[in-house]
């Protein structure tokens, strides 16, 4: 093997070990982003409080479904605004998603009450 040779490979090593730690980090800032984390915190609440008021009986089938529907909607609508920004959702994005969320609670709230 050349030194020619060698320089060659150990700067395409070098290269790949960075872009592989780069590409970690990025998987890392993707999941633990302050805003997502609210957002999806917030839809897991959620979910959870619709399949609550099912097994209570405080909701019926139909109206857990149509709440699930309006939940995952949501959680699409982050995961599409998330890809389009690198792994993170804009603080616009997220009040977007936040007052869409105050609405599902609302009906979460008034179907359980009936």
């Amino acid at each position: 093997m050349s030194i020619n040779t060698f320089t060659r490979s150990l700067a395409f090593a070098t290269l790949a070990a960075t872009l592989g730690a780069g590409a970690a980090q990025a998987q890392t800032f993707q999941q633990e982003h302050p805003r997502r984390a609210e957002v999806l915190g917030r839809l897991n609440n959620e979910n959870a409080r619709i399949d609550a008021g099912r097994s209570q009986g405080e909701l019926s089938k139909a109206q857990a479904q149509q709440l699930h529907r309006e939940d995952r909607a949501i959680h699409a609508e982050e995961r599409a605004d998330k890809t389009l920004n690198g792994g993170h959702i804009t603080r616009a994005e997220q009040g977007q998603l936040n007052r869409q969320e105050n609405q599902l609670s609302r009906q979460i709230q008034r179907g359980r009450a009936l």
